[in-house]
């Protein structure tokens, strides 16, 4: 089989792909042939050394895969061969076969492509956890997103329809304003405009129920300041560490002076919240096993359907990657292993 690898620190041409034996699942693990992986941007910061919670190098990145079970360990019950998977990886995922727990695997209904399957769990399950699970999002409420065109914030945009949200702003740069605003989303221009006066200015001076910000820096405070009395933040990514497709230090040790540091006291006052959220670090894995059952519901109803942006080979997944690098992307990416 091969798969994708990280070697080193570096940029996309550091990329390797290696050809090696094929897996044979151990006592209590299945062996999934992989034919759709998807690409979050935290593959591009882990590559660039920047993440802080990757296996040392080399390794196999890849959260999330979908494909079909060739292979079963001893002691695997309720999972058949040819069964059609969704594949929580954790790491691994940008491989043509993959070996992981039982546990990890979610049997994929037939209407459910292996393209929806392998969108699905990351950004949706990245915006359930922040606006359904922490968040509480109720019918008429306001939502704030950053990099609105992205796959975290499409899927946003169609939980918040769902949800009964009053009105959804999103930010980003002027090229992907008719794409925002067709998911339904006030277009704020990130380069040109400033987001918390419109925030406010939409809300009767308020400012809004939910800021999600996948920048960080110092733009996290200002998502703060977005915010109404009792609102809440979340923030789940640090796009501004990242700078073209190699590591720059200097942009990210920038981005780390500039974190803000929340005063309890003055939240206490305004009742705000502040959330750090991160998915692959979630102890509780039954809570993410739930975000899936409520989406994968959710996509059988017709209420959420994710947004292809592309799908590349994956012999091409530095070109996918750069393609991402580049905020090119309107939706999810994804690498085809079939």
């Amino acid at each position: 089989m091969r798969k994708v690898v990280y070697p080193k620190v570096g940029g996309v041409d550091s990329i390797r792909i290696v050809e090696e034996e094929d897996p044979v699942p151990p006592k209590g693990q299945v062996c999934v042939r992989i034919h759709r992986a998807g690409i979050n941007f935290a593959d591009l910061m882990m590559r660039q050394g920047l993440y802080g919670s990757n296996p040392d190098y080399p390794f196999t990145p890849g959260y999330e895969a979908a494909g079909e079970v060739i292979s079963l360990g001893e002691s695997v019950e309720g999972i058949s061969l040819g069964q059609r998977v969704l594949a929580m990886t954790g790491f691994g995922g940008y491989s043509e076969m993959v070996c992981i727990d039982a546990t990890r695997v979610v049997p994929l209904p037939d209407s459910i492509s292996y393209d929806q399957a392998a969108a699905l769990p990351v950004t949706y399950g990245t915006a359930y956890h922040m606006l359904v699970h922490l968040g509480n999002l109720s019918e008429g409420e306001t939502v704030l997103i950053h990099h609105a065109a992205g796959g975290v914030g499409t899927a946003v945009a169609q939980i918040c329809e769902a949800y009964g949200v009053s009105k959804i702003i999103g930010t980003a740069s002027a090229p992907k304003r008719e794409f925002v605003e067709s998911l339904g989303m006030h277009f704020v221009d990130s380069k040109s405009e400033d987001f918390v006066s419109i925030c406010k200015s939409l809300t009767d001076g308020k400012g809004v129920h939910h800021a999600i910000d996948p920048v960080g820096g110092k733009h996290l405070m200002r998502s703060y300041k977005a915010l109404r009395r009792g609102g809440r933040l979340y923030s789940f990514g640090a796009s501004a560490a990242v700078k073209g497709d190699k590591r720059s230090m200097v942009t990210a040790l920038r981005m780390w002076a500039s974190t803000p540091r929340f005063d309890p006291l003055k939240m206490m006052r305004s009742n705000k919240a502040v959330y750090g959220v991160h998915m692959g670090l979630l102890d509780d894995e039954s809570v993410f096993k739930g975000h899936l059952e409520a989406l994968s519901g959710m996509l059988l109803k017709g209420q959420i359907d994710p947004i292809i942006d592309s799908v590349w080979r994956f012999e091409k997944v530095a070109e996918a990657q750069k393609h991402m690098h580049d905020r090119k992307n309107r939706g999810k990416i994804l690498l085809d292993f079939s």
